[in-house]
């Protein structure tokens, strides 16, 4: 088997789309799974749509997601120019070849390529018109994913418009043999393009590449049916860049949009995803988007991240929100993101999550509250508690589970009677780390301090 040469070939108009990012990936993983080359090829004809800043933002979106190429623009290749709109000296050696063997021809300004086949002509409800068509032999599509797929081309389609402009079909074609590209793995909306790419292939002589088209990405049901658009919430990598999602994280959830390992686990490391990805496990049903199991593969992601690589990205993100500074003891910001790292989906959830270590005005949950101090006991509980936190001579969690303990035994309670109490007295709400651990970090001085503001308000 020769060695697997597979292209991302984008075209930059725009934010980036999961469907995109997923086309990237998939490439990617065969690639590194195979030995092979991932070569980066830029469609960029169409002047009007594509821009630098879309591209830029593609190639930062594939660096912060992973997927580094090995061919293609600012690492260079044996078979550049790697943007199409500099190919043009290439197209016309292509399109020559087939102008020369007959398979070529302008009409109305636009060149056309010529079918092989009986012709003849047919009312074209379409057209409205008698239109010439070619009775052609069926192209079998050999897809990995779909098995043979049987077409019909029956009419010859344009190749260069009549602006000057090659087309699509001729240069996806041009650039695949020029770039000895072995396989292509794109979306299942090309799937009826590729009968005219198989044509194209054999009029060149050169054995059409392996196909596998992937299925399409849709809407979370939460939020409609049909295909997920860049408007839908999820659909842009640019959100979860700016949502401080982990990319590793990200990259394990795309990959999963489509594809499954036979396992059926769904936490992967970016090593495990290569050890596993197979383009025959491509899945022909339309992946579904589904923003809750994105949320959860982020948190399980996070909770396995050394504390070192948690640090930076969750200092960063309380620094945002203004509850850290250069001048917080660091100490207690290591503890305080210790206890949360086990507890949140995503960076973005931290400051809301822990703003009540760093300040005095954080929120209050009122469903919690209502329930709690609706207690008949709830006064009684906390005024009790509090000359026994305030005398403790250790603040640290196996003492304050003591202090509480004796308490308890003393009124013949549980514990427990006094957990919620002492969470929402601290914290504003019902749920968040281990609370003794929570407790210590927060230190003796704080939680006597909250816990009589509370009682003074009862």
């Amino acid at each position: 088997m020769s060695q697997v040469r597979v292209r991302f070939a984008p075209s930059p108009t725009g934010s980036t789309h999961i469907g995109t990012a997923r086309t990237a990936l998939f490439n990617w993983l065969y690639a590194r799974k195979t030995g092979g080359t991932l070569v980066l090829r830029i469609e960029d004809t169409d002047k009007e749509r594509n821009t630098e800043a879309a591209l830029q933002e593609l190639l930062n979106g594939l660096k912060w997601l992973g997927l580094n190429w090995d061919e293609g623009p600012e690492v260079g290749g044996d078979f550049g120019p790697y943007f199409q709109s500099q190919r043009g000296d290439i197209y016309q050696d292509y399109l020559k070849k087939l102008q020369d063997a007959g398979r070529a021809y302008e009409k109305d300004g636009a060149i056309y390529f010529k079918l092989e086949g009986e012709r003849y002509t047919e009312y074209d409800d379409y057209h409205k018109a008698e239109v010439e068509k070619v009775r052609t032999e069926p192209v079998v599509i050999e897809d990995v994913i779909r098995g043979n797929v049987t077409r019909r081309e029956e009419r010859d389609f344009v190749i260069v418009r009549s602006n000057g402009d090659p087309s699509f079909h001729f240069v996806n074609v041009v650039d695949d043999i020029a770039m000895g590209i072995t396989h292509v793995l794109r979306g299942e909306d090309h799937l009826p393009n590729t009968s005219k790419h198989v044509e194209l292939f054999k009029a060149f002589g050169v054995k059409p590449p392996v196909y596998a088209h992937m299925s399409m990405i849709l809407k979370d049901p939460a939020h409609g049916k049909g295909k997920m658009s860049k408007r839908d919430k999820g659909a842009l990598i640019e959100e979860y860049q700016q949502r401080d999602f982990l990319p590793e994280a990200v990259v394990n959830f795309i990959a999963l949009l489509g594809w499954a390992p036979k396992d059926d686990q769904e936490v992967l490391s970016v090593d495990e995803l290569i050890e596993r990805f197979d383009i025959a496990d491509l899945q022909k049903a339309g992946a579904r988007f589904d923003e809750k199991k994105m949320s959860h593969i982020n948190f399980e992601h996070m909770k396995r991240l050394p504390i070192e690589r948690y640090l930076p990205p969750a200092v960063s993100a309380l620094g945002k929100a203004g509850l850290v500074n250069d001048e917080t003891d660091q100490e207690y910001l290591r503890k305080v993101l210790e206890l949360c790292q086990q507890k949140i989906n995503s960076f973005e959830d931290l400051p809301s999550f822990s703003a009540y270590f760093f300040t005095d005005d954080y929120s209050v949950d009122p469903k919690v509250e209502k329930k709690l101090l609706k207690r008949k006991d709830a006064a009684e509980r906390i005024q009790e508690v509090i000359p026994v936190l305030e005398n403790l001579e250790s603040f640290d969690a196996i003492t304050l589970e003591r202090g509480i303990q004796a308490l308890a035994d003393e009124k013949d309670l549980k514990i427990f009677a006094w957990f919620p109490l002492l969470r929402f007295a601290v914290s504003g709400v019902g749920g968040g780390p281990d609370l003794l651990p929570m407790l210590e970090t927060l230190g003796q001085e704080t939680v006597v301090s909250r816990l009589k503001k509370l009682s003074a308000s009862l």
